[in-house]
């Protein structure tokens, strides 16, 4: 390698500075990196060459910018040179004194180990060993050459290193640069240590080494963490906060060290695996300090126990380490009244989910912290043609909703909230969340999240916020897997085989006579959709069935008529919370009486004694319907009646007065009204009109597509059977596969046909042979079509087409396939003119665009909306102000509004 020039001649020389360090790296058999004590951050460095020495060079590799370039392998006996001093130098103390410096900056001098100069001269024992020559011209001129001369005579009389017989061949390494399948080589090692050697650190997680006795050099990012790391701007590698100590921190432990690395698994051609020293392991410790934070994507593959990494990185985090300066613990912007609380339990959503009535009545849903409800895994053998149930498809769910429905609900329960787990979007494979309150949910002293993972119920989740229960929920899940229990049983999985028919006549009008001849029927209440309508889970006969109560009138809620929002009667809501809070997922008793002609059963409920439509007109919630007079509850339900009328209340506050009816129109003249109904936005036309799906008709379209798509998976149509014409229903098969109910808009020469489907507003041009006829039995007569369009109500939509697509693509952003909340304002020529609310915010969607100035307000004279014009009107001069989009060119309205595509 490199070899110390001359020193100058003549006159004496000041004796050179002794200077210490440790070794950081050994570059070659006569060149080290010395660098000093760390203070406050990483040290300096400096490159010491040997002088008066040559010693055999180490292999490069071409450089990937010159194509043409080769490979250059070890000299002979360089890289038994380069062991030699790593082994006896890296991370010792040395001192050294610099005799000359080149004008290019390399700095030769004597290195010895040790304090002072008393110390083992690092030349002269490689020398001695023959692994390296004086350097060739250099005559023996003082004691330091003569006493190298010296010795090199002794190394050729003694053959050895490069003075033994031979080319010295066997020393030259077989480097191998790149792997072919890095796949293939780490599943071939078996998870088992390899001796290796790291040759460089890139940052704290990542080095590459030199796998031994093969010579593999590989780059080995750790399992489990990120580092802080360098990021290339410009030309220069910027650090993030704390890169470069992070760094430091696995240089001084770990560079030019022997070492053993379990390659653990490959992902995307990087090699992930866990670097093991004697002196402990680093992907631990750099947790420990807060130079690290673990990441999911590849904690799976550390096979030492990602319960370790989570434990240190919460080390670092309560003491505020490093990266984690500024962390705040999940819980710390709760007042301690929502932190800990007792609330009434009034729904169980699912194995890890629950709803509860706070103190001051509000709901709130509730995750059980740290675990996660049963689900499907791997290839399920589900039937494509039939939608997923999961409460009864999902092996084992069943028996945990049930576990915790007998056990909570009504009942009080303590909740200690431990995180919150904030919203997070759509990916390609998991679905949107919004922010999750994360708790642990005790009742009578007993963890409810506990006994659910030790009879094997749920599985405990591994996860970066955790339960402050967590080793509990550890030895729980530790105890199923030991007695089998449940989702760890070897056992076949339970099946439920629940027959759904709601709504399905020929069934209902089969079972009938069946559960009018039971008399009391035992039942659980699965769903409230108003006051009087439920859904029952029948077990003893493994039904579910809709459920109308007899004898009452229940006022009717919001429903969606096409082109205009009808609101629901007064006291619906209050009708449908108190039948949700008196009877949701309670066991009750039912007596069926008949049944209606959509396959509806009506009869009477009974819940601890109390017959709800009874307690309905206690509660002036209901009025006494006239089939009650042939029934045996006739008389306690005018009773009931007569006592609510007395008193005036909710539905009989009007009792005795004038017909309200006959006013409502001339209010609805002067006032606004603003009855915000929830719909599902699921198409945007690029004029900016909409088309939306009732939430609550959702359930009707899904059991229709449902029972639709398994009679076209059980008569499969005969393609190119259908002729299309214009105004046809028909089905279609969209990019998913699955076949959707569409109208014929137009039918091309060419055989391409234009069609619309109308139950979610998208348009597509099909050839004939994706399309066939609609069954009649799903026709729109029988559920009419789902999607309603509408438009903006107050606002202009610009005419020039770039200024528009920014106020489409906007708009797409913001509500495309979510759910708002809309009122119809008033009537257009084409569709209802609305006004759109975020289910979440509340806030206006119209608003916002004229916030952004993304459009113009339109200007209305009716009385009833002035104020909401107003408010647009201010919304607009702000956007005017700070020169937004449309006004980024000031007001142009004046003159050139037509250019602009507006009109005053």
């Amino acid at each position: 390698m490199a070899s110390a020039a001359n020193p100058g001649q003549g006159g004496s020389a000041p004796p050179p500075v002794v200077q210490r360090g440790i070794v950081k790296m050994v570059l070659s058999g006569c060149a080290i990196i010395v660098r000093g004590q760390p203070r406050g951050g990483p040290p300096p460095e400096r490159q010491i060459n040997l002088s008066n020495i040559r010693a055999g060079n180490l292999a490069r590799r071409a450089a990937a910018s010159q194509p043409d370039a080769k490979d250059t392998p070890d000299e002979p006996w360089g890289f038994p040179a380069r062991e030699f001093l790593r082994k006896k130098l890296i991370g010792k103390e040395v001192c050294f004194t610099v005799e000359y410096k080149t004008p290019q900056g390399r700095e030769y001098g004597m290195v010895y180990l040790g304090k002072d100069t008393s110390g083992e001269n690092i030349a002269e024992s490689l020398v001695a060993e023959g692994l390296a020559s004086r350097r060739e011209g250099i005559r023996a001129n003082n004691p330091e050459q003569s006493r190298l001369a010296e010795l090199e005579e002794q190394a050729r009389s003694a053959k050895k290193g490069m003075w033994s017989e031979g080319t010295g061949s066997h020393t030259v390494r077989d480097l191998k640069y790149t792997l072919d399948n890095p796949r293939h080589f780490v599943d071939s090692l078996h998870q088992k240590p390899v001796n290796a050697i790291i040759e460089h650190v890139r940052d704290g997680s990542v080095v590459r080494a030199l796998l031994l006795p093969d010579y593999y050099l590989v780059t080995v990012m750790l399992s489990g963490i990120k580092c802080p790391t360098f990021k290339r701007e410009a030309d220069a590698e910027v650090p993030e906060p704390f890169a470069a100590e992070a760094k430091f921190f696995t240089e001084s432990r770990l560079l030019q060290r022997d070492v053993q690395i379990v390659l653990e698994s490959c992902h995307n051609q990087n090699i992930l695996g866990t670097i093991l020293h004697p002196n402990g392991n680093i992907t631990e410790l750099l947790l420990k300090e807060g130079f690290a934070r673990c990441v999911d994507w590849s904690i799976a593959v550390y096979t030492r126990g990602a319960d370790k990494l989570r434990a240190a990185e919460r080390f670092a985090k309560e003491r505020k380490l490093r990266i984690w300066r500024d962390y705040v613990a999940p819980t710390a912007n709760l007042d301690q009244k929502d932190k800990q609380f007792v609330a009434k339990v009034m729904q169980v959503l699912n194995a890890d989910a629950i709803v509860v009535k706070l103190n001051s009545g509000d709901y709130k849903t509730i995750h059980l912290s740290s675990i996660r409800p049963p689900r499907l895994e791997g290839d399920s053998a589900q039937d494509k043609n039939r939608k997923l149930r999961p409460l009864y498809d999902i092996p084992y769910m069943f028996e945990a909703r049930e576990f915790l429905r007998k056990k909570l609900i009504g009942k009080k329960v303590n909740v200690s909230v431990d995180y919150i787990r904030p919203a997070s979007s759509a990916t390609d494979t998991v679905p949107a969340f919004s922010e999750r309150t994360c708790a642990t949910v005790s009742i009578g002293g007993i963890n409810i999240a506990e006994a659910l993972v030790s009879k094997g119920l749920a599985y405990r989740q591994d996860d970066d916020q955790r339960s402050a229960h967590y080793d509990e929920l550890l030895a729980a899940e530790a105890r199923a897997i030991k007695n089998g229990k449940g989702l760890h049983s070897k056992k076949e999985v339970p099946i439920h085989r629940v027959a759904d028919i709601s709504g399905d006549t020929q069934k209902a009008k089969q079972f009938l006579p069946f559960l009018q001849r039971a008399g009391r029927s035992e039942a659980v209440v699965e769903y409230v959709f108003s006051g009087s309508r439920l859904k029952l889970f029948l077990p003893k006969e493994t039904c579910l069935i809709t459920f109308l109560l007899a004898g009452i009138e229940c006022p009717r809620g919001a429903r969606n008529v096409p082109g205009l929002a009808q609101e629901g009667e007064p006291f619906s809501e209050e009708a449908t919370l108190f039948t949700k809070e008196l009877v949701m997922q309670r066991e009750v008793e039912v007596e069926v009486e008949s049944m209606d002609k959509a396959g509806n059963f009506i009869g009477w409920l009974h819940i601890e004694g109390v017959n709800l439509s009874v307690a309905l007109v206690e509660q002036a919630l209901s009025r006494v319907h006239f089939t009650a007079e042939r029934s045996p509850y006739c008389k306690a339900l005018l009773a009931a009646q007569d006592a609510a009328k007395q008193r005036k209340e909710k539905v009989w506050s009007h009792y005795e007065e004038t017909p309200v009816e006959e006013v409502v129109p001339v209010l609805e003249e002067k006032e606004r009204t603003a009855n915000y109904k929830p719909v599902f936005v699921t198409e945007i036309t690029d004029d900016l009109h909409f088309y939306v799906q009732d939430v609550e008709t959702g359930a009707q379209l899904e059991k229709l597509m449902e029972n639709m798509r398994a009679e076209v998976g059980a008569h499969p149509p005969v393609e190119g059977s259908f002729a299309p014409r214009r105004g046809d229903f028909c089905i279609a098969k969209f990019v998913d596969g699955e076949w959707y109910r569409a109208r014929v808009e137009k039918v091309e020469s060419g055989g391409k046909v234009h069609i619309f489907y109308i139950d979610y507003g998208n348009k597509e041009t099909l050839p004939p042979t994706r399309l066939a006829p609609l069954p009649p039995a799903f026709s729109p007569r029988v559920l009419p079509p789902q999607a309603t369009e509408y438009t903006f109500a107050f606002i202009q939509v610009p005419q020039d087409e770039e200024a528009r697509a920014d106020a489409v693509d906007s708009v797409v952003r913001d509500i495309q396939n979510t759910q708002c909340l809309l009122n119809v304002e008033h009537l257009g020529p084409g569709c209802p003119h609305v006004t759109l609310q975020f289910a979440d915010s509340k806030s206006d969607v119209g608003l916002g665009l004229v916030k952004e100035g993304l459009v113009m307000v339109e200007p209305r004279k009716e009385r009833q909306f002035q104020k909401v014009i107003t408010e647009y009107l201010n919304a607009q001069e702000a956007a005017k102000s700070a020169r937004l989009n449309l006004w980024r060119y000031g007001d142009f309205r004046a003159d050139d509004a037509d250019e602009f595509g507006y009109s005053r």
